[in-house]
């Protein structure tokens, strides 16, 4: 059973239409790239996705679980990193995490067991004590990352999540997720306009004006299209917004 079906999905802001009937697919284990440029759609997909918007047309669902009509069971099912941070920066990290498990519902036992696995698998043992405004970047999206997984969804969404770190920081935060999908068996959503972002092995969805121009195995797609690199292909399908495309970036 598919983490994600996103099928068909529409949405418009008053006379502009902002997705075009998108459709895409996460599988458990699996890590799914979608890129396009600042304004392509991409955080209006997710805001529908996680239901902060209700599409105008088409249909999403969660391991099977109709997010329109089985809300409660698909959203539960996943867990979300936001562009923007959500932590307490005056808090610690640990009391950010056992702040989210409470929202969860879990036992006092079952946050604690939780904690302590988030601690050694996001390699949090050396600042779990300490307040969130104090951490480097780097070290605050682990904790958000953390935070999304504590009750263990079998889909994580993250919307541009490694805005403003550094190159060696947006690196190792991407690694560390993909890592996660083959020991987790978790389905990944990992919207980004930074093309060094997608590596050849991953499935891509490229976006752009709420449509998806192309998808597949990035290799796959490259060799189809007879081109060398993912900013090529984009520029070989006569995508008119690649200039919110970056390569990369070292802020």
């Amino acid at each position: 059973m598919s983490a994600l079906v996103v099928d068909n999905i529409r949405f418009s802001y008053k006379q502009q239409d902002a997705l075009k009937g998108v459709s895409l697919t996460v599988e458990r284990g699996t890590f799914v790239a979608l890129l396009g440029a600042n304004g392509a759609g991409k955080t209006t997909l997710f805001s529908i996705i996680t239901g902060l918007y209700r599409a105008h047309g088409g249909s999403v669902s969660v391991m099977g679980h109709s997010l329109e009509k089985q809300s409660l069971k698909a959203l539960a099912a996943m867990g979300v990193v936001f562009q923007k941070s959500t932590l307490d920066m005056d808090l610690t990290v640990g009391q950010n995490l056992r702040y989210a498990a409470d929202l969860q519902g879990m036992t006092r036992k079952d946050s604690r067991q939780q904690l302590d696995a988030a601690i050694e698998l996001h390699s949090m043992q050396d600042y779990i004590s300490r307040k969130v405004g104090a951490l480097s970047g780097g070290q605050r999206r682990r904790v958000e990352l953390a935070r999304a997984l504590l009750h263990q969804p079998v889909l994580l969404l993250l919307d541009e999540p490694t805005v403003g770190l550094d190159l060696g920081s947006r690196q190792d935060f991407v690694n560390h997720v993909k890592s996660m999908c083959q020991t987790q068996q978790t389905g990944v959503l990992w919207a980004t306009h930074l093309m060094d972002e997608v590596d050849h092995q991953d499935n891509l969805y490229l976006l752009a004006k709420g449509n998806i121009i192309a998808n597949g195995n990035t290799k796959t797609l490259l060799e189809e299209h007879n081109q060398t690199d993912v900013a090529s292909l984009f520029n070989h399908l006569n995508v008119n917004d690649t200039a919110g495309i970056s390569k990369s970036t070292s802020s």
